[in-house]
């Protein structure tokens, strides 16, 4: 049965009639690009066959109620009129805090009845979350027939996680959840918002592995590593480390710590790599992909300081495998989560068998496999 197919059956067991809609928020991968986003920078990611799905309709007042799949089958209900934070249903927080950013612009909208369930895994750094506000607003606004646009709604997302769930995130997950393109990768300014697509090469496809390594520092090391750029930044006299360049950093490395210069060198480099990596898909460059994932790669390991043992292993032994047919790397915030490569047709079978044989013997750990493919957005 399809996702969209559970939601809907469960929607009519719940609430005794067929939904009015029925919505998708995508998760996403990023294949390039990564702690750029909240330094003004440029990203690279692509939205996934994983994500959210709604059934839902309207309602006549300002009640919402809303049944989770994933946690048990909970019911919640609140008033639009009356949002607070519940520390109960954690989960919940998420829908209350995009309606919250919905009402500032639409105090008149009305309220829904909805089921929710998502396959985005939980805390892999594919960013369910994003996906699970995208898919909201999604409903809200088609059942409400608001105008709103995808750009407005990742904005709104991103507004909720950062004053309502007190996640200091940036733009990128909403926004390709919003207006990802099917085979298709999204690079994103995230300082001016604009972006482009690039195809994705046929025959590859977005081979994902979570290490399923329990990610205890995110959340403290994320806001360091924060602070640490934006310390080079100032050091160099800058906004932000979107307008610096190598040759800068270099004449100004005296005047920051030696760990701030390093976290900078990162950044700095990875929106060159970034800017680069579609330049290089567009033109069909396999070999330049290879290298430029490689770089990003060990500049998070070396400069950065976000990759673990057991997500180098992956690496290592899928760049053994690969060579320069394909690309890997570490993917999202670090200290755990996923692996991302491009891996031809005709590798996927044997990479994933090597993975079989190998992670688990040496870490402990059993990792987590998916053959991912690059998919609509919500408001695309």
């Amino acid at each position: 049965m399809s996702r969209q197919d559970l939601v809907t059956k469960a929607y009519q067991a719940y609430f005794g009639q067929a939904p009015e809609l029925v919505c998708h928020g995508p998760g996403r991968v990023n294949l390039i690009g990564e702690h750029t986003d909240y330094n003004g920078g440029f990203v690279f990611p692509a939205a996934i066959n994983f994500g959210t799905d709604i059934a839902a309709s309207l309602r006549d007042d300002r009640q919402v109620n809303v049944r989770a799949l994933d946690f048990d089958n909970q019911l919640v209900s609140f008033s639009l009129d009356q949002i607070e934070f519940d520390e109960v249903h954690t989960w919940s927080n998420y829908i209350r805090g995009v309606l919250i950013a919905l009402l500032q612009d639409y105090p008149e909208i009305k309220g829904v009845d909805f089921v929710v369930s998502g396959n985005v895994p939980q805390g892999a750094g594919l960013s369910s979350s994003a996906s699970f506000e995208i898919a909201v607003l999604k409903c809200f606004a088609s059942l409400n027939n608001l105008p709103l646009t995808g750009v407005q709604a990742a904005l709104k997302g991103q507004q909720a996680e950062n004053e309502f769930v007190g996640c200091s995130c940036g733009i990128m997950d909403q926004l390709i959840s919003a207006m990802g393109k099917k085979d298709q990768a999204m690079l994103l300014d995230c300082r001016s918002l604009e972006f482009k697509h690039s195809s994705l090469p046929e025959g590859f496809n977005l081979f994902i592995v979570n290490s399923n390594v329990k990610r205890g520092l995110v959340d403290s090391e994320y806001n360091l590593r924060r602070e640490q750029c934006e310390e080079a930044a100032k050091a160099m006299g800058l906004e932000s480390l979107r307008d610096a360049n190598l040759a800068q950093l270099e004449s100004d490395k005296d005047k920051m710590s030696d760990v701030a210069y390093l976290r900078a060198r990162h950044v700095i480099s990875e929106n060159d790599r970034t800017l680069a990596m579609c330049d290089a898909l567009n033109n069909g460059e396999t070999a330049k992909v290879s290298e430029l994932m490689r770089a990003s790669h060990m500049s998070m390991k070396d400069d950065f300081a976000i990759t673990t043992s057991q997500i180098d292993f992956l690496v290592e032994t899928i760049h053994q495998e690969l060579g320069d047919q394909g690309g890997v790397r570490m993917t999202g915030g670090g200290f755990g989560g996923c692996v991302v490569a491009l891996v031809p047709d005709n590798l996927v079978d044997k990479i994933k068998a090597t993975i079989e044989a190998k992670y688990q013997a040496e870490t402990g750990l059993k990792e987590s496999i998916f053959i991912c493919t690059a998919e609509q957005g919500a408001f695309a």
